[in-house]
């Protein structure tokens, strides 16, 4: 096996939030932040890396951009 594989970073759920959701569709966080109804700080620490998705969160964005919470 290839050994950076092996030492590969996990893609963190805000990684995946801002690459694969909010550019492509051209959101900002504050957008986001106002669709979900929660502060915008919890957006940009989850796209920086500096907290996990809780539960609720994980369901908010699961209705929002149509995947199961599990996702998140």
């Amino acid at each position: 096996m290839d050994m950076k594989r092996l030492k590969r970073r996990p893609t963190t759920p805000g990684e995946i939030l801002k690459e694969e959701f909010l550019e492509p569709l051209s959101l900002t966080q504050k957008v986001l932040a106002d669709h979900l109804d929660i502060d915008i700080k919890v957006v940009n620490r989850l796209v920086n890396g500096k907290t996990s998705v809780s539960p609720e969160l994980a369901l908010k964005l699961g209705s929002a951009f149509d995947t199961s919470p599990e996702f998140w």
